[in-house]
């Protein structure tokens, strides 16, 4: 076997929050999205720099809540141009965790965590 891609489904309740949150403040751009029909729930796919993430309101697809450990470079850069746009629900920090990483957490506006490391 080998695998070529893993990709984590987060659960998300509310589109707007969704572009808010992952667009307009982190910086994803959105791949696609699926709705079975009008005011049905959307399945979307958004990535940034080669990562890929896939969005819910689906019912089961996901538990809110959940968290996706990022390894990553230029984590310092990133952390800067988040806080530059004075996003006011979230202000991560830059911390030195105890395994030896720069670490930046976000949380959503549905409780599911992303968890930026960049080794040293």
């Amino acid at each position: 076997m080998e695998i070529t891609k893993t990709i984590p489904i987060l659960r998300i309740f509310d589109y707007n929050k969704t572009i808010e949150f992952y667009i307009d403040w982190l910086g994803f751009t959105i791949d696609w999205g699926h709705v079975f029909e009008e005011n049905a729930p959307i399945y979307m796919q958004i990535s940034r720099d080669g990562m890929t993430i896939h969005l819910s309101e689906h019912h089961g697809d996901a538990t809110p809540g959940s968290r996706v450990y990022i390894e990553c470079t230029g984590l310092k850069k990133y952390h800067k141009e988040l806080i530059d746009k004075k996003y006011k629900y979230n202000k991560p920090g830059l911390e030195e965790a105890f395994y030896g990483a720069w670490c930046m957490e976000v949380t959503d506006p549905f409780g599911n965590r992303l968890t930026f490391n960049e080794n040293k």
